[in-house]
């Protein structure tokens, strides 16, 4: 699979390297290169690009704030992110809008390949998944864990915790769940309904693996989780039909 792909960089020497190692990957074909973030977003709006090795730092427009342009656009063909800095003090805020991966400065070919790999199997990833048939859709669910794209099965999961900027994924056959930079809400409308439940602002439940009910709670794998009194309606709804 061949990605498009630009580099953006206000250093020359900086975007020189950027354009050669790109140059000299396979899978990547450069478009363009750019000292600035302002005229690297027209580009966006007249061809498809799939991956942008993006500086940080910039006068005009920081990469953060490009990146936080990039997710705000409609549509799915979004290109993806892979942050290039002299700093390492951004790592979080790259996370947070959701980049590939983060290059610190200077960088060898060695790990701008790496980087330039993961940005393959996303595509990769996402080409697969996208033809795919409502009852295939429910077999599975991506989810962004520490900059790679993972693909969790559905029957697998217990229960889903949501904490203040992350959630927490709770699988089978395993004692270390799955951290997500996301949102509950984002996660449920990805989950089918059918199958799961949220019972309270902070839990979503898988509801074939709901071991015992009581007035107020529920117990799931020996977790003993509250239903919050705005999901008690639905929970009694659900478990009417079985009574």
């Amino acid at each position: 699979m061949m990605l498009n792909c630009i580099a953006v960089d206000d250093e020359p020497l900086a975007l020189g390297l950027i354009c050669s190692f790109i140059e000299k990957t396979p899978f990547l074909n450069l478009k363009s290169s750019f000292s600035s973030g302002i005229k690297a977003m027209e580009i966006l709006h007249e061809e498809q690009i799939d991956l942008i090795f993006l500086d940080i730092q910039m006068p005009d427009l920081t990469g953060i704030q490009m990146a936080r342009l990039l997710e705000g656009q409609p549509g799915s063909g979004k290109p993806r992110v892979i942050f290039t800095t002299a700093f390492n003090n951004f790592a979080l805020e790259g996370y947070k809008v959701d980049a590939l991966d983060y290059l610190l400065k200077p960088f060898d070919y060695e790990e701008f390949l790496k980087a330039a790999n993961k940005a393959r199997v996303y595509a990769e990833l996402v080409s697969q998944a996208t033809p795919v048939t409502t009852s295939e859709q429910e077999e599975y669910v991506f989810l962004k864990v520490e900059y790679q794209l993972v693909r969790v099965a559905i029957k697998d999961i217990i229960y889903i915790e949501g904490l203040k900027d992350y959630v927490k994924v709770h699988l089978e056959n395993t004692d270390r769940p799955l951290l997500t930079l996301t949102s509950l809400k984002a996660l449920e409308q990805k989950l089918p309904a059918k199958i799961f439940m949220r019972v309270h602002r902070s839990y979503i439940v898988s509801l074939d693996k709901v071991n015992s009910v009581t007035k107020n709670s529920l117990n799931i794998n020996d977790q003993v989780i509250t239903i919050g009194d705005q999901y008690k309606d639905a929970f009694n709804a659900y478990l009417s039909k079985w009574m």
